[in-house]
């Protein structure tokens, strides 16, 4: 049995234009509203996938590792808590229960969570916070954020690729490689490079159902039109190729994407209407022991 639960982190608030790129704001203010200062709520979820005694996490989001003048520029919510690490008590679970952690890429609203909150980080307490936990991520992710392109070194955490690295837990995948055993039993991945090289979207299978977080390439519900991307997305026309690869797959099989940023569902499972536009099907505003 598989088990897939949806865990908040803390939330950021981001400027919405730069979410939703070439969209104009008399569009997407639709969608979301903007506070005074422009920015949108974003979610910055986790997913626990608990199988045969594993306890998997895809995803850390922002946790609180920020100081808090960076906390406040980067909107992030209730920046004296690890929100993460609250919610993985609710179920009962700590941070040393984490078995796997597999990121998506290592931009710091996708990785923080790994780190400790910045008033422990001050106290001298500055170390990784899943202490038993095998470390995945991608070969060309684990790459850019070695050395990153001026687009993009903000959005890395300094030394935070040398924590991994010194763990001695950490697992590079290449492309058309695969998750090493036993987790290649129920999890199998696609690369998408259009936000940034080398980003791994894992699929988790099970016998009911198929879900892959879709990382930045699908942000939330409102990223699920084709035409809409974001302003920090290395290659837009190629996001919206991936998008439009990925949807062919997921729409007739009837895959769950799982979302990070959106502040209102989890997960979606998304169809086709007559004029070949893609949107929800079936929302999921929270996963709590849904089997898959």
């Amino acid at each position: 049995m598989i088990q897939l639960t949806s865990l908040e982190g803390n939330r950021q608030k981001l400027d919405g234009g730069s979410m939703f790129g070439n969209a104009p704001r008399a569009v997407w203010s639709k969608w979301t509203s903007p506070d005074e200062q422009g920015r949108i709520d974003l979610a910055c979820r986790s997913f626990l996938i608990q199988w045969e005694g594993h306890n998997i996490l895809l995803e850390t989001g922002i946790g609180s590792f920020f100081e808090p003048k960076m906390a406040d520029r980067f909107g992030v919510q209730d920046p004296d808590r690890h929100l993460l690490v609250e919610a993985l008590a609710e179920k009962g679970l700590t941070p040393s229960d984490i078995d796997a952690v597999v990121l998506s890429h290592l931009h710091f609203d996708h990785a923080g969570g790994l780190l400790p909150n910045y008033k422990d980080r001050e106290s001298g307490n500055d170390e990784l916070i899943f202490p038993k936990a095998q470390f995945f991520v991608g070969e060309e992710a684990w790459k850019r954020a070695v050395d990153p392109h001026p687009r993009d070194r903000a959005s890395f955490i300094p030394g935070l690729t040398e924590k991994l690295e010194q763990s001695g837990r950490l697992t590079r995948i290449p492309e058309g490689g695969k998750f090493p055993a036993p987790y290649d039993q129920i999890l199998s991945f696609r690369i998408s490079n259009g936000h940034t090289p080398g980003q791994l979207l894992t699929q988790v299978s099970g016998p009911k159902y198929s879900a892959i977080f879709t990382g930045d390439l699908v942000p939330g519900s409102h990223w699920i039109h084709l035409p809409i991307t974001m302003g920090y997305d290395r290659f837009p026309e190629k996001v919206i190729d991936e998008k439009s690869d990925l949807y062919k797959e997921a729409a007739p099989k009837h895959w769950i994407l799982l979302f990070t940023h959106d502040d209102q569902v989890s997960g979606a499972q998304i169809c086709q209407d007559e004029r070949g536009k893609y949107a929800v099907d079936q929302a999921f505003p929270q996963f709590e022991a849904f089997q898959l």
